[in-house]
Formats: structure tokens, C-alpha cells, sequence
């Protein structure tokens, strides 16, 4: 009798033991069995530029000045500076924003509004290199409708100043990313480059 009842506490503890085991593999899941779905990661906030990340959007805005700095230099047209400084900010301002909403929807995830705003607010904080880059122009316009520049002259010095500026950002950039000096200045002057076809075909067109 008395090898029964031990015989029978026995298996109660195995069962037990069992029933804990069985408990603690299969945490997480459903009385039958099946996982909990889990939620996808909410989007994230895309870093801040720094670095080489934001020189390149100066290129990018250098190269719009030039362009805009020769199309709005009509021959034979009217002088008109500050409306062309007006233009080019605007300009920037708009290639900036398109530039920004373009990498945001491209990279859209599901989340709240509220957070899907911070991101895209993010996102178009980060295209204002693009904007810097076109100052250098605006303050000269700004300059020769002060002190009536012809339009000729402000065009042709506009040009090259943003040529050396595409020189000059090509090279640093090429420096921070980690090329040597003598790389460096041979990427600064494919940059330039790009600044002397504008000016050759400003010259053709014209």
C-alpha cells in the first residue's frame, strides 16, 4: 500500500514537471499553439546629413545655379537682377523640396501621421545645402542691381565663380571621403567641368 501511494506522488510530480516545461517552450504562443504575429517597426527618423553627405547636395545646388544664371540672361532682354535673384531662390527652394518629398515617398513605411510628418519633415530639412549652394549667385545679382552691373558681365563672373565653387567642392569632398590629394583635385576638376559646359554652351546658344 504504502509502495502505491509513493508510486502515485511520483508520477503527480512528474506531470507536473512536465506540465511547467510544456508551459515554459511554448511562451509567446496561443493556447493552440500558433505564434503572435508580430507588428512591423515603425519608420524611423532618417539621420541629419553631415559630412560628405551634405557637400554633395552643394554640387548638385552649384550646378542649378549656373544653369538658372544662364537662362535667365536673355540677350537683347531687359536688366533685371533682383527678379532674377528672386528666381533662382525660388528655384532652389522648389528643386529642394521636390528632391526631399522624392526620398521620402521612396522609402515610405507604415506608422502614425504624426510620425510619418516628422519624417517627412526630416527628409526636406536635410535638402538645404541645395539652397546654400545657390547664395553665392542670389548675393551676386543682389550686387549688380545695386550697382547696375550689365547683365553680360554678371553672367560671365557668376559662371566662373560657381565653376571654382564646383572645383573647390568636388576637392573637399573627394578629401573627406578619404582620396588622396592628387585624386582629390582631378575629381575637383571633372566638377568643374560641368561648370565649363554651361559656360561653353551659354556661349554657343547665345
Amino acid at each position: 500500500m504504502h509502495q502505491r501511494t509513493a508510486m502515485t506522488d511520483e508520477q503527480t510530480r512528474r506531470n507536473g514537471q512536465a506540465g511547467q516545461a510544456g508551459q515554459t517552450g511554448h511562451a509567446g504562443q496561443d493556447p493552440q499553439g500558433a505564434q503572435e504575429p508580430r507588428r512591423p517597426p515603425g519608420p524611423r527618423l532618417p539621420p541629419p546629413r553631415r559630412g560628405a553627405d551634405w557637400m554633395f547636395g552643394g554640387v548638385y545646388g552649384t550646378v542649378l545655379a549656373s544653369g538658372l544664371l544662364a537662362a535667365l540672361d536673355q540677350a537683347g532682354g531687359e536688366n533685371t537682377p533682383f527678379y532674377d535673384a528672386s528666381w533662382v531662390l525660388v528655384t532652389a527652394c522648389a528643386a529642394a523640396l521636390a528632391h526631399g518629398y522624392s526620398h521620402h515617398m521612396s522609402s515610405h513605411q507604415a506608422g502614425s501621421a504624426a510620425l510619418r510628418w516628422r519624417v517627412l519633415s526630416r527628409a526636406l530639412w536635410n535638402e538645404w545645402p541645395m539652397i546654400v549652394a545657390t547664395l553665392p549667385t542670389v548675393v551676386l545679382l543682389l550686387i549688380a542691381g545695386l550697382t547696375h552691373w550689365d547683365s553680360h558681365a554678371v553672367t560671365a563672373v557668376g559662371l566662373g565663380l560657381n565653376t571654382a565653387l564646383l572645383f573647390a567642392w568636388g576637392s573637399f569632398v573627394a578629401l573627406r571621403v578619404g582620396y588622396r590629394l592628387g585624386q582629390a583635385l582631378l575629381i575637383g576638376l571633372a566638377d568643374a567641368t560641368i561648370g565649363l559646359a554651361i559656360i561653353v554652351a551659354n556661349a554657343v546658344i547665345k
